[in-house]
């Protein structure tokens, strides 16, 4: 992926100064997934230009700390846009490249970062929800924006353009400072995706870069949104810290693209209805859940998660599974169990189950406690002996990842040969989707997502599966019920006929 930021401020070279990097010289650092080059392609006193080539390792990515988008599919882990389009991967090539630029400091001439000057910046290229966005983006900060659509393929035009775009920005009199701010937090927010932990510290870095432009951006709760990967617990305060102080609201009618549901730690929200939505009151349960008047309202991902961990607690049993355990969200739920005698947590990602390694802290629990769970790498596709001999087990939004015609495959592996006597089977209920007003006709709420059933699929489904292995089901609803569409998610209880 390929920058360049011009200048015909006089003398032109001062771009040099200000990014603290000789444009007699190309210069390389190592970066996370690959390496960083820093060269100039022209640099005289009428005109300079920096580029920033980041070179990715697309096989480095899977390997990796990071992962790369799509890990768990055996091709998409090696083939995808990772190392070609304009990620959080060049936002921290910019962070480290030019830090010192995004700092507002130059030693030489300490008076040129409050320079503002004519700058043109090229982004090459850019992924975004459609055409528009970039513009719907970097417009309300005074940028001239012009796209370069890509074509799926130049030699069939028929099918159109892709959703791949070269990005041009021109400002006829900015801080340098600000542009590199501007792209270190937009470049993601238009990508959808980044390649590490988004945690508290990242809410303080869009605190930071965004406190003095982010409040007055009429797109603030959609780029404040998506650099936070939809999780709500850092989402809502983040935006509550950036308007404290400032008059301004969000806008009565700002739309955004579809805010995708992932199954990921923090509960990451389609919208605010999700968000704030009232969980079903309960008594306190066997995660420390406590859902009663005056509480604090739950996300629907975690009100799925401690549905299902309540549900395995009223049965008491001995081992489970958590089939898709992700980051290990759950998987803490259910360590607070204590009659649980052990618990297995599979998921296809690598990357996730280290991830969950890290939040339940396995390597500090006692020896006793660390005896109860296990953590591994596995594919619900294929039969596997590991997964024998549980009283209990946990699909909690992982159907619909699958496509449909794999389904008859975790069949046979699940009730066919594991056969745990209980199974828990959540999945988004598709009549729901109508109240959602971020998202079309026809679209689903996570772009991963195969399929989402209404409710009458999802029965059928389950009655059927049901009938096939000498199961008893029970279906259930997740989350506020709302008249003629259901509850936004929906439960099957599989319960083995000992009959």
């Amino acid at each position: 992926m390929l920058l360049t930021i011009s200048t015909t401020y006089q003398p032109a070279t001062d771009l040099g100064y200000l990014l603290h990097k000789n444009p007699a010289r190309l210069q390389s650092l190592e970066v996370a997934g690959g390496q960083a080059h820093v060269f100039y392609p022209e640099a005289t006193a009428e005109r300079c230009t920096a580029a920033l080539l980041l070179d990715l390792d697309p096989v480095g990515l899977v390997r990796g700390r990071g992962g790369a988008s799509g890990e768990g599919f055996a091709l998409e882990q090696y083939v995808n846009d990772r190392p070609y389009v304009a990620s959080s991967f060049l936002s921290a090539a910019l962070s480290k490249a030019f830090g010192t630029a995004m700092n507002g400091t130059c030693k030489d001439k300490p008076d040129l970062p409050a320079q503002a000057l004519p700058l043109a910046v090229k982004v090459a290229v850019v992924s975004a929800p459609g055409p528009d966005w970039p513009r719907r983006l970097f417009e309300p900060l005074g940028y001239e924006v012009e796209i370069e659509t890509t074509p799926l393929d130049p030699t069939v035009p028929e099918w159109g353009d892709s959703r791949y775009y070269t990005l041009h920005l021109r400002h006829e009199g900015l801080r340098l400072q600000d542009v590199l701010t501007h792209l270190y937090v937009l470049l993601p927010v238009l990508d959808n995706d980044k390649h590490y932990y988004i945690g508290e510290n990242e809410a303080e870095k869009l605190l930071h870069c965004g406190g003095d432009w982010l409040p007055q951006h009429p797109e603030r709760g959609f780029i404040t949104r998506r650099y936070l990967r939809y999780l709500a617990a850092y989402v809502n305060p983040t935006l509550e810290r950036l308007m404290e102080g400032n008059e301004l609201s969000e806008p009565a009618g700002e739309t955004s693209p579809p805010d995708p549901l992932s199954r990921g730690e923090g509960a990451p929200v389609l919208s605010d209805a999700e968000s704030s939505g009232s969980p079903s009151p309960r008594e306190r349960g066997p995660g420390g859940e406590v859902n009663g008047e005056g509480d604090p309202k739950l996300s629907l991902h975690d009100q799925r998660l401690q549905q299902v961990a309540h549900e395995i607690y009223q049965l008491a049993p001995k081992r489970v599974l958590d089939l898709g355990c992700g980051e290990g969200k759950l998987l803490r739920l259910l360590l607070r169990q204590p009659k649980i005698e052990y618990i297995l947590g599979m998921d296809v990602s690598h990357q996730a189950l280290s991830r969950a390694a890290q939040r339940l802290h396995l390597d500090e629990m006692p020896p006793r406690q660390r005896t109860r769970i296990d953590l591994i790498q596995g594919s619900l596709l294929y039969r596997d002996e590991r997964l024998a001999g549980f009283d209990a087990a946990a699909l909690v939004e992982v159907i619909e990842h699958l496509d449909e015609n794999r389904l008859a495959a975790l069949e046979a592996v699940v009730f066919g040969q594991a056969r745990p006597a209980h199974v828990f089977v959540t999945t988004p209920n598709a009549d729901y989707n109508q109240l959602f007003e971020k998202l079309n006709a026809g679209e689903f709420r996570h772009d991963d997502h195969r399929f989402e059933w209404s409710r009458a699929e999802f029965a059928a489904w389950a009655t059927a599966l049901a009938e096939r292995h000498g199961y008893q089901v029970r279906l259930v609803g997740m989350g506020e019920e709302v008249e003629g569409v259901g509850a936004p998610s929906q439960m099957a209880v599989f319960n083995l006929d000992q009959s």
